[in-house]
């Protein structure tokens, strides 16, 4: 970018051409002694009302073409979580940047007149690496990343993020991440550094200055470096019962001590653009809170860069939907995120600067400030395509072996040792059995935001080329001491090993899909295997893969040597380094971790088994006392929200006959279920059935005798008879519901004894023909005898 862009226009082939057509003029700005001022001044005075509004809208590439940009010539776009070129999540790099190409080439396409045309830019989520994309290096998680207190190993993970990014074309990142996560129950806590804001806000200017360059570096926004974005302004860490997107209430003073405390550093680290927080203050929307955003954000801060909105933030403000908010631009929005529904929110804007509703000043200054970024990242100087820019289509570059060593480094200095009872580092030579279904996954490990925006699932080591499983990288370092590790996922093994490590943790989850009313963790088969071999005589070692601290009395008593591994992402061999002695054990908790598995957050010494700054260096005393295992949630019996927020409940399945339907995502047996969004993105699927295909909820060791409230959509009726079998009862016929339910909206299906036989804890919806269904929630509840059936 910037300096290092020496092409001219006229050297710059535009899909195919040599040379771009006389009809685009000349780069944008009209003299280049201007100052940056006179240089926006100049092009608002020349752009059109309808081309200022364009300029804030922000759409998502799964829901516009390159003519739409050519017509309407957006401002910015973004990909998703779940997007990708072309309607191919797992494209390969080359198609990104064919696709970056293609749009930048609409956004500069021949104008009539003199208005002047203004390239678009791409906005990733690239928040552990470029991992949207195959093959990209993954970094582990900030949390992982914050127990290193290593700002220095930060920026250098901002700089191969960028450069990696450069390599699909992509302009804008919106990293990094500087929530403090102050109940750990909460999605999202993997996200954040810590949940202290002291240790935030050093290592979120790091990543702000590896991304972008180091303020008054003439390579700042050059070639090697892209756009950053601090986010969550402000408070995303700090809602009640720690609920996505929910509510922070309490003094603001207070408040901002804690959540808000980041962002000058960020500012003063030079971040261009900052993203407004989902959650609410005291009652009141960020994406309409002028207090927060202009007052606080502009006026006490000091920041002059642009504030972009999160996914359809701004359709969550009172009064407004995702096509019409005028509030969220008056209190200091300056460009919405508006993945689909764009085309209604730009003529909603239109004709609201023409009616008066919003101030053209107010507009202008909008305008202004996505025109000050892109002329600071050098995209307003000449016109380069995304393909001819710097470290753009050298594929080398993406999960380069520098890059992989920059990450192998990060994994095993965020590894933290809690408990070791002389066990670590491993004996060279020793004969060590690996176990558990997460020691040979790196989906598993990499957690949430990889390759897809939740994760895991579908996903298998198949789809990461050149990383490296924890498995793995133990194998390797195993042998090199002389000494032979063999992978037993069930555990059991016919010569017993000095050693066994059990790989275990969370399954991958982002955002309020990973919202949590506890943290106990419910899964045993780590609990299971450690408890096994301990029974055994073997010796153990749990490594435990989290996205957050969670109640883990149980296992703590049952392994000899316990490590909270985070989510290292994909450098299994930094695990390796560590349990082998190779690097030494460093990690120090950045977060407190809980004694007790009840619902309260933990933030400092009560309530706290480890504190902030808790970590074991090898030779360091690691025994623990006995700690008791009384854990009242689990013990309260199972789950009654069995669906809720895109997310299966623990312990309920989602199968067909073929096979598990994970989650409601990828296709199995004849069902193909995609992401809806219903209220937040993608907290619904649309479910669609193949002639003769059934799906089924379950749930082992359920009550039986509670009803089931169902939240569904039926856009069309089906096409062949729908049923649906409660527990063991006769199948239910309930196509003629179903049809009537058509074209009239979300609405619930309850179901009682009044309608089914038996309420078991299992559903099965059958049809003989193709349909399709929105499913948002499935609810088990007891209702009063008597209550009728209704759909």
């Amino acid at each position: 970018m910037k300096a290092f862009w020496m092409a001219t226009a006229a050297a710059i082939g535009l899909a195919g051409c040599s040379t771009v057509p006389a009809e685009v003029g000349a780069p944008v700005a009209s003299a280049p002694q201007m100052s940056e001022d006179e240089r926006v001044a100049d092009l608002l005075s020349r752009m059109s009302l309808e081309r200022k509004v364009a300029q804030l809208i922000q759409p998502q590439i799964n829901s516009f073409t390159p003519e739409d940009m050519r017509r309407y010539r957006f401002g910015s776009y973004l990909n998703g979580g779940n997007g990708g070129p072309y309607g191919d999540e797992f494209a390969p790099a080359s198609e990104w940047l064919r696709y970056a190409d293609e749009m930048y080439l609409a956004s500069i396409a021949p104008m009539k007149g003199d208005e002047p045309i203004i390239p678009t830019i791409w906005g990733t989520d690239a928040v552990h690496g470029h991992t949207n994309v195959v093959q990209a290096t993954i970094f582990p998680h900030n949390i992982g990343l914050g127990a290193t207190r290593d700002a220095d190993l930060i920026r250098r993970i901002g700089e191969a993020t960028a450069v990696e990014i450069e390599v699909t074309g992509i302009d804008w990142n919106f990293s990094p991440t500087v929530a403090v996560a102050r109940d750990d129950r909460w999605g999202r806590t993997y996200e954040s550094y810590s949940e202290d804001p002291a240790i935030v806000a050093p290592l979120g200017a790091a990543l702000v200055e590896g991304l972008q360059g180091r303020k008054g570096d003439p390579e700042r926004l050059g070639a090697g470096h892209v756009i950053a974005t601090a986010k969550h302004f402000f408070g995303d860490g700090g809602t009640e019962q720690g609920v996505d997107q929910g509510d922070v209430n309490g003094d603001i003073e207070a408040l901002k001590s804690i959540h808000a405390k980041p962002y000058p550093a960020t500012i003063a680290a030079g971040v261009e653009t900052i993203m407004a927080s989902f959650n609410s203050i005291n009652g009141r929307k960020m994406h309409g809170n002028e207090a927060l955003l202009t007052d606080v954000l502009r006026g006490e801060l000091g920041f002059d860069g642009l504030v972009v909105g999160d996914w359809n933030g701004h359709g969550q403000v009172a009064g407004c939907t995702n096509t019409d908010c005028p509030q969220s631009l008056l209190a200091g929005l300056d460009i919405y995120m508006v993945p689909d529904d764009w085309k209604g929110l730009l003529e909603t804007l239109v004709s609201q600067v023409e009616d008066g509703t919003i101030p053209m000043e107010r507009l202008d200054e909008a305008v202004g400030r996505v025109l000050r970024m892109k002329m600071r990242a050098g995209l307003l100087d000449e016109f380069v395509k995304p393909s001819d820019r710097p470290n753009a289509g050298d594929y080398s570059l993406i999960g380069s072996p520098d890059h992989r060593a920059i990450a192998r480094e990060a994994v095993a200095k965020s590894q933290v040792l809690l408990k070791n009872n002389d066990i670590l580092p491993l004996k060279a030579g020793a004969d060590v059995l690996v176990a558990g279904s997460a020691a040979d996954d790196i989906a598993q490990a990499a957690g949430g935001w990889t390759l897809t925006w939740q994760g895991g699932g579908d996903l298998t080591n198949d789809n990461f080329p050149g990383a490296t499983s924890i498995w793995s990288g133990i194998e390797t370092a195993v042998e090199a001491g002389g000494g032979t590790a063999t992978l037993s996922e069930d555990g059991s093994y016919t010569a017993k090993p000095d050693v066994a490590i059990v790989v275990f943790g969370e399954e991958p989850y982002a955002e309020f899909a990973g919202d949590r009313k506890h943290l106990g963790f419910t899964d045993t088969e780590g609990l299971e295997l450690l408890r096994k071999f301990k029974a055994e005589g073997v010796p153990t070692v749990a490594v435990f893969l989290s996205g957050r601290p969670m109640w883990m009395n149980r296992e703590l008593n049952a392994a000899d040597a316990f490590v909270a591994s985070w989510l290292p992402g994909g450098e299994g061999a930094g695990i390796a380094d560590v349990l082998t002695g190779a690097m030494p054990a460093t990690g120090k908790l950045g977060f407190s971790w809980p004694a007790e598995c009840d619902f309260g957050p933990v933030n400092g010494a009560e309530g706290a088994l480890f504190q902030v700054g808790y970590g074991l260096s090898f030779g360091e005393g690691g025994a623990l006392p006995a700690l008791h295992e009384e854990c009242a949630p689990l013990t309260m019996g199972a789950a009654l929200d069995w669906y809720v927020n895109g997310r299966l409940a623990d312990g309920v399945l989602a199968n067909t006959a073929t096979g598990k339907l994970d989650n409601l995502r990828g296709e199995a047996g004849g069902i193909t279920a995609i992401g809806l969004d219903r209220n937040a993105q993608e907290d619904a699927r649309t479910v669609t059935f193949s002639p003769g295909s059934s799906l089924e909820f379950a749930q082992g060791g359920g009550d039986s005798g509670l009803g089931y409230r169902i939240a569904y959509q039926v856009l069309e009726r089906p096409r062949g008879a729908v049923t649906l079998k409660v527990g063991s009862g006769e199948a239910l016929d309930i196509t003629q519901e179903l049809s009537v339910a058509a074209g009239k909206g979300w609405r619930e299906m309850v179901i009682t004894d009044a309608c089914v036989t038996d309420l078991g804890p299992s559903l099965v919806f059958a049809s003989e023909g193709a349909f399709e269904i929105n499913i948002g929630t499935v609810l088990r509840e007891e209702f009063a005898e008597g209550t009728d059936c209704s759909f």
